[in-house]
């Protein structure tokens, strides 16, 4: 039996067609399958929100984190690239009419430099030697001083910091020091130091503070991160408590043009009260947007 359509009921007109909704833009959209730490992911290089593969996680971040750890340890081996960084330090400095030392701790090479802490943090007797010398020359103050300020800069953990972060920090800095009126040392470069090496090159400049410039230990989001250590009356032997440190100098942390007003407001304070470390706080006035407001 053959089944008609029934001529007495009008056709259903028929629905445009209808193209299937894009899977991800409609998970993005729902609240069951929405990531709530993606709209954070653009304000931190830390690693959330990664995503799963299964019970892993997706090759990408997997590939992302190996390239991030092999980018840390370049940054503790790869030697520097002095005559770059010296010829940005001589041209500061020169303009000052102050002369870079060349100097190294009591390292031999590399690797002893990373087992053995204790030799970075002195310098060697030809440095030491050649430090004294300069501080002959000098005329002491009532105080028994010559400077006000001895800079110091290290290698440290990762020559990618110093290579990147100490001139652009410099150029910011040393305006505001010659503002300030501060008598500086003649600057000193200290290979394979360590941070505590600033005491032994303060204590031999007779410097009232010393700052030193130093590559920090590389994080898995920042290689390439300089340290700023400041300490009133450096001498041999000081502990940490009496140092204060600026930390993660680099643009995508505390941009070096804002460090440098932190160690000038941190200076000041210090050489008036005579004191670092715990006992001096940065109490600075910030801006809305967390940086130091302009110091008059």
């Amino acid at each position: 039996m053959t089944t008609r359509p029934d001529k007495t009921r009008p056709d259903k007109p028929r629905s445009p067609a209808v193209r299937p909704a894009d899977p991800v833009a409609e998970s993005a959209a729902s609240p069951l399958t929405r990531d709530a730490w993606a709209a954070l992911r653009v304000h931190t290089d830390a690693r959330i929100a990664l995503g799963r593969a299964g019970v892993s996680l997706p090759t990408a971040a997997c590939l992302d984190f190996q390239l991030a750890h092999a980018r840390a340890r370049d940054a503790v081996h790869l030697p520097l690239a002095r005559e770059e960084l010296f010829a940005g330090l001589e041209t500061l400095f020169g303009a000052l009419g102050l002369p870079l030392l060349e100097l190294r701790s009591r390292v031999r090479d590399r690797q002893e430099y990373l087992v053995r802490p204790d030799l970075g943090r002195r310098l060697d007797d030809d440095s030491s030697a050649r430090l004294h010398a300069a501080a002959a020359k000098g005329a002491p103050r009532a105080d028994g001083t010559l400077y006000d300020l001895a800079i110091v800069i290290a290698d440290g953990l990762s020559t990618a910091a110093i290579q990147r972060q100490a001139v652009p920090f410099l150029h910011a800095f040393l305006p505001l020091a010659a503002a300030r009126g501060l008598a500086l040392a003649p600057p000193c470069f200290v290979d394979m130091g360590r941070v505590a090496v600033g005491d032994d090159a303060g204590q031999c400049l007779k410097a009232k503070a010393v700052a030193v410039l130093i590559g920090e230990r590389p994080g898995l989001s920042s290689p390439d991160s300089m340290g700023i250590y400041m300490t009133h009356a450096p001498s041999v032997g000081l502990t940490d408590e009496r140092r204060n440190c600026i930390s993660n100098i680099r643009p995508e942390g505390f941009p070096p043009a804002q460090a440098a007003r932190t160690l000038d407001y941190l200076l000041g304070k210090s050489l008036a009260l005579g004191l670092s470390g715990v006992n001096l706080k940065d109490d600075q006035v910030l801006d809305g947007a967390g940086a130091p407001a302009a110091i008059a």
